[in-house]
């Protein structure tokens, strides 16, 4: 009798698009959540393994070898440091934590931001989501990016969020500033990768992943346009580089934007407003899911932060004092 195999935090078999990769490689990306160094020191320890064994991690893919992951559940040096921080918490129960994250700051760390992310907070909110990958985050926000994101609380609720996430049953909406007024709403099915050049910034490639963003106007006003946007995918940077990609930037993003385009006749008083708004006009507004272990449909929305508003507010009155 074939004894019963232990659960998994991680069950999929390689797909065929890493075939001829190294094998750390492969698994790097297969578990974004976690370091390669950390992926490593498993696959040398046994708590992750290929086809029921433990390859040396250059070992080429060929395709198909079933990866199975059981997460330790003692810490280790990639252990975070709690910080308690304010968070605003909109949801909580025994699986999840929704919340509304301020732009500014970064979700977990990394080079250049060691501490002082949302990370060390959970960490500091919940101890034990010290155990699970990223401290429960399912889904990321760019730093400058505010709104609405979801924490799963235990290894069963992460592993089914993210499942959901990939089967596209998560559903997450946008509130963004385009620079340029559109003429009708419509959507971006462009594949997105690294950059080849900067490795920091993502582009539409042809051999990227799948990429599917739909956007709708919302209001046009003298040279930008209000837009919601919903997301089939989670590519990095996904929102910011589609609407780069069809010549409507957002307004404020440093990285893919453009020249801050100033209506003829401006006020100065707009002029500044403009100018003042310093990181990317996209706010994570509506997050809907079914929940992890009730089953039950669940939404939720974050409220436009002031700055936002500001922005919005701003871009109004200037079509208002314009309009003939």
């Amino acid at each position: 009798m074939t004894a019963e195999r232990p659960p998994c935090d991680f069950d999929a078999p390689i797909p065929p698009e890493f075939i001829g990769q190294r094998l750390d490689r492969a698994l790097a990306a297969m578990l974004p959540d976690y370091s390669r160094s950390r992926l490593q020191r498993w696959l040398a320890d046994g708590d992750l393994t290929v086809d029921d064994a433990t390859p040396p991690a250059k070992t080429p893919v060929v395709g198909g070898e079933q990866v199975r992951l059981r997460v330790p559940q003692t810490a280790d040096d990639d252990t975070v440091q709690p910080e308690p921080m304010r968070l605003n918490v909109i949801h909580e129960d025994e699986a999840l934590i929704v919340l509304d994250k301020p732009a500014g700051l970064v979700m977990h760390p990394g080079a250049g931001n060691p501490d002082g992310t949302l990370q060390n907070a959970l960490v500091a909110f919940d101890p034990a989501l010290a155990a699970l990958p990223r401290a429960g985050i399912v889904h990321r926000l760019d730093k400058d990016t505010s709104g609405i994101l979801v924490v799963a609380r235990t290894f069963a609720a992460h592993r089914q969020l993210v499942a959901d996430l990939a089967e596209r049953t998560v559903k997450r909406e946008y509130e963004a500033v385009a620079v340029g007024v559109m003429t009708a709403g419509g959507h971006v099915d462009a594949p997105i990768d690294r950059h080849p050049v900067d490795r920091k910034r993502m582009a539409v490639r042809e051999f990227g992943r799948e990429a599917v963003t739909h956007y709708r106007v919302i209001q046009r006003y003298r040279a930008h346009t209000h837009v919601r946007c919903s997301l089939e995918t989670g590519r990095t940077h996904q929102i910011r580089v589609h609407m780069a990609h069809i010549r409507y930037p957002l307004l404020g993003d440093a990285t893919y934007g453009r020249r801050l385009a100033l209506p003829r006749d401006a006020s100065e008083e707009f002029v500044q407003a403009l100018r003042g708004f310093r990181r990317q006009a996209l706010h994570a507004r509506t997050l809907g899911l079914i929940h992890p272990v009730t089953g039950e449909a669940m939404r939720w929305q974050a409220a436009r932060p002031a700055d936002f508003q500001g922005l919005l507010d701003a871009l109004a009155a200037d079509a208002s004092a314009h309009t003939r």
